[in-house]
């Protein structure tokens, strides 16, 4: 996990959704008695240069108050960094967020379960600047847009112009079709580049809209989602009401000490 001490902090480094060791997304993970000061946060987070670096600190009835950092800013959700502190901690911690509690479980094969709350697309006009051929839906989350494109394979040939994206003005851009495969029910891919992250390798957070969309078209609550990113994920989710349980697997990679 983590240790901090005079002039240094201890991470490690997780890969969450991963089926593999150097798949899914990796994510730096410090669990501390305490927060370090916000500039000290993102400067390492900044360091780490990874989609996310968690922070997490006991508190006194035994639950924990988590933070997360890209390599630009604090965000107020993310679902990997959060599966990854899970699967360090193991058992069933309780995380206190910026966006409520998040409950979670580390099952015996390994499997961490999330607890997240569902952010349900509202469809919208297509901007006139999106720049993206053949979309056949679009629509607004809590903080991203969702682009439908007509198949798997558009969504895994498309190449993004970042400044158009960045345009839009929101956190991130979910691109996704249906699946390919009889195993998997969505395929995506997630850019976020006003926050530092050309594209996303695993984005539990883009799950809790892509668990709403495609349950309510395919008319099912248990969805298998995979993300098309060069590294590739796998992200399970069951509706629940107004959550959504998100799945997924991870790896310990290492283990880093920042001196500074």
């Amino acid at each position: 996990m983590s240790r901090e001490s005079t002039g240094t902090l201890e991470l490690t480094v997780v890969d969450a959704f991963a089926d593999g060791p150097f798949t899914g997304n990796p994510a730096a993970v410090a669990v501390l008695g305490s927060f370090p000061d916000e500039a000290r946060m993102q400067q390492v987070a900044a360091e780490m240069a990874l989609a996310e670096t968690a922070y997490c600190v006991p508190r006194s009835d035994g639950d924990f108050d988590l933070r997360w950092f890209t390599p630009v800013a604090e965000v107020a959700l993310c679902g990997h960094a959060t599966l990854a502190t899970a699967h360090l901690l193991g058992g069933a911690p309780s995380f206190h967020t910026r966006s409520g509690t998040l409950e979670c479980r580390v099952e015996d094969d390994g499997m961490v379960r999330m607890d997240f709350p569902a952010d349900p697309p509202a469809p919208s006009e297509i901007p006139p600047a999106l720049g993206i051929a053949d979309v056949q839906a679009f629509a607004r989350t809590r903080e991203d847009v969702l682009v439908e494109l007509a198949d798997a394979g558009a969504v895994r040939r498309y190449v993004p112009d970042l400044a158009v994206l960045a345009g839009l003005g929101t956190r991130g851009v979910i691109v996704t079709a249906p699946g390919d495969r009889p195993d998997i029910d969505c395929v995506s891919r997630f850019f976020a580049p006003n926050l530092g992250i050309p594209e996303d390798p695993a984005t539990g957070s883009a799950h809790c809209a892509l668990a709403v969309w495609w349950g309510e078209r395919v008319g099912r609550e248990q969805l298998v989602g995979e993300q098309a990113s060069a590294r590739g994920a796998t992200v399970y989710m069951r509706r629940c009401g107004d959550r959504v349980e998100l799945g997924g697997r991870a790896v310990t990679m290492s283990r880093v000490t920042m001196l500074a």
